[in-house]
């Protein structure tokens, strides 16, 4: 990848993308916050970018398979989310640079995993690792980068981060693990959902402002309001990634549409709809019974039931951004702070 190429995926496209979104809603003073909120990020992210270009390279399958999807970019969000924690203190340094690239490499073990687990054959708008390269190698890649992100760790040295990473590494298995009982089972609970999304999804966001408040050189009170503020992002997050597999455009959101539907997986609106309608559960019993042939129409009639709860699961997520806004006050005035307040809002408002 050249330096080009490095800056354009270092994250801060994403913003670009959502800008243009607010614009189109007439968002206009949200428009302006993420300008602003790219011009402070741009150096940051091209050093993500180029820490991330250091992952090594060579001809083994492992490597092939990591730099299949490293390179494909992505949101960068979790990083962004160190650098902008980081500035809320003392600033963003080499320290810091590590950390961002650790968290990164860690989001992308879980979807080189996933990708195998799900048996999806696209990420980011091309075939996944594991079409290209093969399950095993898919998986073995996203095993060597969680060994890179420890590696990363370790090396900044910054207190109270690796043991938190580990455990948090942890909390994520157990998170998928608690998905893949559940995957496929009518009768899921709300909790164990949000139990899944807490340890899959927020855990990570968590450990990345957490992470980041400490390179920055914050107190523990500053960085447990970052960490809380991580995780009612993270929730956020998720949400209108659920809601997205009904309202998104697949390209824009690398992935078809319905694709959680179709690996079993009961997400918050399809919990919604299920609660407030038995002819979901039928379809549900249906859909699993099935074969190929006749999940096309089951899909469409399962997302005819789901459409009229969509509008919850967005408020829901609304209420989660507005929490972790909340989280931010007490917290020193800034850039940093500022920063971290737009990529709540413009949560809530981004297609992909």
């Amino acid at each position: 990848m050249s330096l080009i190429e490095a800056v354009r995926h270092g994250g801060t496209d994403v913003l670009t993308s959502l800008r243009s979104v607010c614009d189109d809603r007439g968002l206009d003073a949200l428009s302006r916050r993420l300008a602003e909120l790219g011009e402070l990020l741009v150096a940051d992210m091209r050093l993500v970018a180029e820490g991330l270009g250091e992952v090594p390279r060579g001809e083994r399958r492992v490597q092939r398979a990591s730099h299949h999807l490293l390179d494909r970019g992505g949101k960068r969000l979790r990083p962004m989310c160190v650098a902008l924690a980081s500035r809320v203190g003392a600033g963003f340094d080499r320290r810091g640079r590590e950390l961002a690239v650790a968290v990164e490499l860690v989001h992308a073990a879980t979807l080189l995993h996933d990708d195998v687990v799900d048996l999806g054959d696209q990420r980011r708008g091309a075939p996944a690792a594991r079409a290209v390269y093969g399950n095993a190698a898919s998986v073995f890649a996203g095993d060597w980068l969680l060994i890179e992100a420890l590696r990363r760790v370790r090396g900044a040295d910054v207190a109270d981060t690796l043991d938190r990473l580990l455990a948090i590494i942890e909390e994520m298995i157990f998170a998928e693990s608690l998905q893949l009982d559940s995957r496929g089972r009518v009768d899921t609970s709300i909790e164990d959902y949000f139990r899944v999304i807490d340890g899959k999804t927020a855990a990570l966001f968590r450990w990345a402002c957490h992470a980041g408040g400490r390179s920055g050189g914050l107190d523990d009170a500053a960085c447990a309001r970052l960490e809380a503020y991580g995780a009612h992002l993270g929730v956020a997050f998720q949400l209108i990634d659920d809601l997205l597999d009904y309202t998104g455009d697949s390209s824009k959101t690398g992935k078809d549409l319905y694709t959680d539907l179709r690996e079993g997986k009961l997400t918050h609106p399809l919990l919604l709809a299920r609660d407030a309608s038995p002819r979901v559960v039928e379809l549900l019993g249906e859909l699993l019974a099935s074969g190929e042939g006749a999940r096309a129409g089951l899909h469409q009639a399962l997302v005819a039931e789901v459409r009229p709860v969509l509008g919850e699961t967005r408020a829901l997520a609304i209420r989660e951004a507005a929490a972790a806004l909340a989280e931010l006050e007490g917290l020193p005035e800034g850039p940093g702070r500022d920063g971290l307040r737009t990529v709540a809002l413009a949560t809530v408002e981004r297609e992909r």
